[in-house]
């Protein structure tokens, strides 16, 4: 099974992983980064989390061959919390999110993830869920569809794409990505497919972001997981569209930097500083090697940041923040 992990190296450095410490990978594949993690622990131990029951199958046998330091949930991210309280987990030393569709989800076309394959319109990461690309496409109506495309997308041809859609499913059902495909094809000027690469990337981006919820999902984690971080704990997270880097970049802002009431003030209570520090200030992005190996690393960006204190936790950071606000 072909799957190439993404900023492997970066990200394992980032983590600075402690032999008898407690890590966490959110989104497990097919256990490229678990597998070096895992590698790394003498006495520690690894949690993994992933919707997609054949990644998690695929996984378990393939870190079996590493050591049994770990423990695989086939659940959704926003589930971390509850999962590791049930081990007695309350606090862990590393936490890694790659955000990217494994190369293996894309490539097989049964998955429906793919507008140059054809396949029923699928897109599930939980093939245990009965909400489909096809509901999506078959459903929504016009203004909703152009609306996904155009916030999830960044697709400026959304109205266009929208209204041809719907035209044509009112003859029939839009049943397969071909079909999809080959109608965004249609909607989109021959001036917009000179550059930018397959005029239905953008589309299936976004009915896929649609169908997993995953922006909302990613905000609601990352806030889960920064609580869960131990002092000189890290957590790394690799985003693959500015969408993802949008809300990862704001809420590693906002729990790194001082409340807005205090700025300014002398003598500030320690305690009432941030409790994380930004390791990286920009994000680290593939080398020209990685993308000349690896073509789907192209558009990667990883951030970093450490826990450096327990403090007094900002509730407007952690309850009311919206990635919706930040578009």
């Amino acid at each position: 099974m072909k799957h190439i992990s993404v900023l492997l190296d970066e990200c394992i450095n980032g983590l600075n992983i402690k032999e008898n410490g407690i890590y966490v990978d959110m989104t497990l594949g097919y256990a490229g980064h678990s597998s070096e993690i895992l590698k790394r622990l003498k006495n520690g131990f690894l949690y993994a989390f992933d919707k997609d029951i054949d990644a998690c199958n695929y996984s378990k046998e393939r870190l079996s061959l590493i050591s049994n330091n770990f423990k695989i949930f086939n659940t959704a991210n926003l589930n971390i919390k509850t999962c590791l309280e049930n081990e007695n987990v309350t606090k862990v030393d590393g936490i890694l999110f790659d955000l990217g569709v494994s190369s293996v989800e894309l490539d097989e076309a049964s998955r429906g993830f793919s507008y140059i394959k054809d396949a029923k319109l699928d897109m599930r990461m939980d093939q245990k869920s009965d909400f489909s690309a096809y509901d999506v496409v078959n459903n929504y109506d016009e203004a909703k569809l152009s609306k996904i495309f155009k916030i999830y997308g960044e697709e400026k041809n959304a109205n266009r794409i929208a209204r041809k859609i719907v035209e044509q499913r009112s003859i029939k059902p839009i049943e397969t990505t071909l079909e999809l495909a080959n109608l965004i094809d249609l909607a989109t000027p021959y001036k917009d497919k000179r550059s930018g690469g397959h005029p239905a990337k953008k589309v299936f981006q976004a009915i896929r972001i649609e169908v997993n919820n995953e922006l909302e999902e990613l905000e609601q984690s990352l806030k889960t997981c920064l609580k869960l971080l131990n002092v000189d704990g890290r957590m790394c997270v690799i985003s693959f569209h500015s969408l993802e880097d949008r809300i990862v970049k704001n809420i590693f802002k906002e729990v790194s930097e001082i409340d807005p009431f205090l700025k300014g003030l002398p003598n500030i209570d320690k305690n009432l500083l941030p409790d994380y520090e930004i390791i990286t200030n920009k994000p680290i992005l593939p080398s020209e090697d990685e993308i000349n190996y690896n073509k789907r690393s192209k558009s990667a960006k990883l951030r970093i940041i450490k826990r450096i204190k327990y403090g007094m936790e900002r509730k407007d950071i952690y309850e009311n923040t919206k990635w919706k606000d930040k578009i």
